[in-house]
């Protein structure tokens, strides 16, 4: 290539940074801004966690001495190890090798949501860690005093306590197990390009992607996948405008109130690339007949297969930037 031409290119180069980003994508980046937002830095409660409570809990979130058998921790269902927070099986095996009834949702941003479990059973983080090791189809401990003599003859755990909960008399108790575990789960914040995008990256997200975007907005979906979360702030039956098939009541179990059969919370769409399979029976393998079956069971839409390609685009924008 001879200098005349270089020249050229780099005037052509030099001209179209200069332009910047269209109307349209400023336009868009507004909408998204107000619509759904970008995820805060820390998460509620977080004020309170100390570095010595943040590593208590993590070793604690790996620790297979919490399950009656010794081979399950946390992570066993809830891989945080270059995982998304899931073990993408349709429903996980306990410690004994039988399999709950609904699919392990993920811990990643999870302290956002306004509670924990498929049905909201849990309050929070704090809540939802104290369930899975005692109960019988998971963890499977017979009782909190048997995780705690564990603990207590642990050699590194009585000292880490004492450290992580420097004002307790009894710092190795279950209470303090389920906040340290929280604390390290509060760490699990996972900014992604469509938090650039939302920021101010008008480059952040491709011409492809940013079309998925106007698709998701355009066909409903944040009637339900709203928030920063895109999920995760309500509850809604599933099959809400065609009946979806599942024996499963959902929130009705908690609740007791009629209104409430079928009913779950709001999946988080946050990192939804990785975390196949999908819904709360785990039976829907892949992330396009994912989207193609919401649409027709909660918004009585259609979606055609380029549009169905257009918001699984959009929707891989909101993986973590550590994931692959």
């Amino acid at each position: 290539m001879n200098l005349e031409n270089k020249v050229i290119l780099v005037s052509i180069a030099l001209s179209l940074v200069a332009c910047g980003p269209s109307q349209e994508t400023k336009d868009l980046q507004a909408k998204a801004k107000q619509m759904i937002g970008s995820l805060p830095e820390k998460m509620p409660g977080s004020d309170q966690d100390t570095a010595d409570r943040v590593s208590l809990g993590k070793k604690l979130y790996f620790e297979t001495k919490l399950s009656q058998n010794n081979t399950q921790s946390c992570n066993s269902c809830h891989n945080v190890e270059g995982g998304a927070g899931v073990d993408n099986l349709p429903t996980s095996p306990g410690a004994f090798g039988k399999s709950g009834d609904r699919n392990s949702p993920t811990t990643l941003n999870a302290g956002f949501h306004l509670a924990q479990f498929w049905d909201g059973r849990a309050s929070d983080l704090k809540a939802q860690a104290k369930g899975p090791i005692l109960n019988p189809g998971e963890m499977a401990m017979p009782s909190e005093a048997e995780v705690l003599k564990r603990l207590n003859e642990d050699a590194d755990y009585p000292t880490l306590f004492s450290k992580a909960f420097p004002d307790d008399k009894k710092p190795v108790s279950y209470d303090n197990l389920a906040e340290a575990i929280a604390a390290f789960e509060r760490t699990l914040i996972t900014p992604s390009r469509f938090d650039d995008f939302v920021n101010g990256d008008h480059s952040a997200l491709s011409k492809a992607e940013q079309e998925g975007m106007k698709t998701f907005l355009a066909s409903g979906c944040t009637s339900c996948h709203v928030g920063n979360l895109l999920g995760g702030t309500f509850y809604r039956k599933v099959g809400q405008v065609n009946p979806y098939p599942t024996e499963d009541l959902g929130r009705f179990n908690v609740t007791k109130n009629p209104d409430d059969k079928y009913v779950f919370k709001v999946p988080a769409l946050r990192n939804i690339a990785h975390t196949a399979p999908y819904f709360h029976d785990g039976k829907v393998s892949t992330l396009s007949e994912a989207v193609k079956l919401m649409g027709y069971h909660q918004l009585n839409l259609r979606l055609s297969d380029e549009d169905t390609g257009k918001i699984v685009a959009f929707l891989g924008t909101l993986s973590s930037k550590t994931l692959k």
